[in-house]
Order: structure tokens, then C-alpha cells, then sequence
């Protein structure tokens, strides 16, 4: 009988084998399961091993192999994750509830800095790893940025924060968010549309608005949340 996570773990490589030919790395797998870090992974794969169900393919990278299936899910179709987009939940007797808790915290990727200010260079590679409280993110893909300037103090933002952004396309009029501008500057502003405008709107007097075509401005995410060290 297997764990819950080990038997989320399990149709997850299923599903990416089936779709892609290839196993999934330790990093999808980490965040398909919501683990705070990828020694978790290790140790489910090696309990799936141990237990017959997927062997480990040598001198290969990123090479599993799925043996079988758990009864369950050979008759049905095969739910997956939540951190894999599936709307289904696994439902099973298991013998070891305590595995089953969510984690209290996840990672998500930080890319960089962010200006808060005058635009700087656009958002960069993946930077680092942030583990943060699973309940401040809820659904969709997020990543963190570090700010600075200080353009939007009177928002509660300050230079040398951390911000956290949920990926998306679009945002309503007051909302902050990660705006790219023409597709080379990014900047951390409050989006207002103006009729056939947009408006990056400072929290700072000392700041002018500035204000763009629409085909100028893209989405890169919302803001969320925010994290403050104190020295």
C-alpha cells in the first residue's frame, strides 16, 4: 500500500512518460507535489523503488521506469497533483496518514531583481530557491523578485523587499503588478487603464505616472505578497 504523496509521485512520472517520453527532473516533480525540497522527491522515489513499482534506468539522466500501477488506478483514469494543473484528487486507504499532511511550506523560483522606480533590465533566469508559507500562495505559478527603489513606498514597498508575483497575462485597474515595457524594461507599478491606455502609476509624488499604448505594456504578474527582513 502506498503513501499519499507516493502514489501522487507515481502517476505524475506515469503521465509525463505517457505524454513526453521522458521522466520528469526532481525539480518538476518538487513542485508538482508542493515539497519543500527535492530530498523529499529522493525519498519517495526510493520507497517507490523499493516497493517494485518504477526502477531506475543506469547511466542515464532523468530516466525512470514505471513497473506497474497501484489496483486503484489500472481500471481508472489516473488523477494527478494539484501542482500538475489536474482537477482530481487521489482517494485511497493509506497506511500512513501523518505522510499524507501538506507541506507547510513550498519554493518558488526568485528571478532577479525588480525596479520599483525607473524600469531596469527585464526579468532575468532563476536566481535562487525562496521556501515560504504554502498558505501565503494559493493556485497558479509564482515567483519572487527582489525590489528596488523606492517608487512605491506609500504602498507599503519598500527597497529590499521581497515581492511575490503569481504568473498571469492580465489585471484589473488598481492592481500592482509586474509590467514589461516594450518587451526589453520591467517595473514593479500599479496598472490603470485609460481608454485605449495604460498607465504605470507610482505609490511615490516624486514619481511621475507613466503612460503607454496598449501594445507597449504586457502583464508579467500580480502581486500577492511580500516579504521584509529586518536587520
Amino acid at each position: 500500500m502506498l503513501t499519499r504523496k507516493q502514489n501522487e509521485l507515481l502517476l505524475f512520472i506515469h503521465k509525463r512518460i505517457k505524454e513526453t517520453g521522458v521522466s520528469p527532473s526532481f525539480d518538476e516533480m518538487k513542485a508538482a507535489l508542493q515539497l519543500a525540497s527535492k530530498s523529499g522527491v529522493h525519498r519517495l522515489i526510493t520507497a517507490l523503488e523499493e516497493r517494485g513499482f518504477i526502477r531506475r534506468l543506469p547511466h542515464r539522466a532523468r530516466a525512470l521506469e514505471v513497473l506497474k500501477l497501484p489496483e486503484s488506478a489500472a481500471s481508472a483514469k489516473a488523477p494527478v497533483p494539484s501542482g500538475d494543473l489536474g482537477p482530481n484528487v487521489v482517494r485511497a486507504n493509506f497506511n500512513k496518514p501523518e505522510d499524507s499532511e501538506r507541506e507547510t511550506t513550498v519554493e518558488i523560483p526568485v528571478l532577479g531583481r525588480i525596479a520599483a522606480g525607473v524600469p531596469i533590465s527585464a526579468i532575468q533566469h532563476e536566481t535562487d530557491r525562496l521556501p515560504i508559507p504554502a498558505d501565503m500562495i494559493r493556485g497558479g505559478e509564482h515567483f519572487a523578485l527582489e525590489v528596488k527603489g523606492d517608487s512605491m513606498i506609500e504602498a507599503g514597498i519598500l527597497d529590499g523587499d521581497t515581492v511575490l508575483i503569481r504568473r498571469c497575462e492580465s489585471a484589473n485597474t488598481g492592481d500592482i503588478v509586474v509590467a514589461l515595457v516594450d518587451d526589453e524594461e520591467a517595473t514593479l507599478k500599479r496598472l490603470r487603464k485609460k481608454g485605449g491606455s495604460i498607465a504605470l502609476e507610482a505609490a511615490n509624488p516624486e514619481y511621475e505616472t507613466r503612460i503607454f499604448g496598449p501594445d507597449r505594456v504586457k502583464v508579467q504578474g500580480l502581486l500577492v505578497g511580500l516579504i521584509r527582513k529586518y536587520h
